[in-house]
């Protein structure tokens, strides 16, 4: 997390997997439910809305329930972006290396002078930082290679 900029959460990690492999797991609901840990029906359509089925938070107030969330934009196997809820954008950019993906993660729209907000930034960091890169890497070693 760069602690640079209060508005946001930016992740780098590299994935031994291809970028069509990791593409999947961002786009197919099953595959990304099975990472994130909440029920979708996400299509990599821009203008599909979407809802996301988060788990109570107590710690940072969350109620838990449907985030609602639309497609914003779509390059296959190179970027998704969507929004998540009415204020943050969350954007995924892979770029070829090696075999393997480097995966940027943008998550924006945090307001610094809100509460809850920055509560809500130092838990999604942490949670985006450690448990979400390995949740994913777990599922990318389960599903087989599709390949072109």
């Amino acid at each position: 997390m760069n602690d640079e900029d209060p508005t946001a959460i930016h992740v780098d990690q590299v994935l031994a997997h291809p970028p069509r492999k990791v593409w999947r797991a961002l786009t197919e609901p099953q595959l990304l439910e099975r990472w994130l840990r909440m029920p979708n029906d996400i299509k990599p359509v821009v203008g599909h809305r979407f809802e996301l089925l988060a788990d109570p938070v107590p710690a940072a107030g969350f109620a838990g329930g449907p985030v609602a969330c639309e497609v914003l934009a779509v390059e296959p196997e190179r970027l998704l972006s969507i929004s998540w809820g009415p204020e943050w954008t969350v954007t995924w950019r892979l770029e070829p290396e090696g075999k393997g993906t480097r995966l940027f993660l943008s998550h924006e729209g945090f307001d610094p002078d809100d509460e809850f907000q920055r509560m809500s930034r130092r838990i999604m960091g942490g949670g985006w930082r450690t448990g979400v890169p390995k949740a994913l890497a777990r599922v990318l070693d389960e599903i087989p290679d599709q390949a072109p």
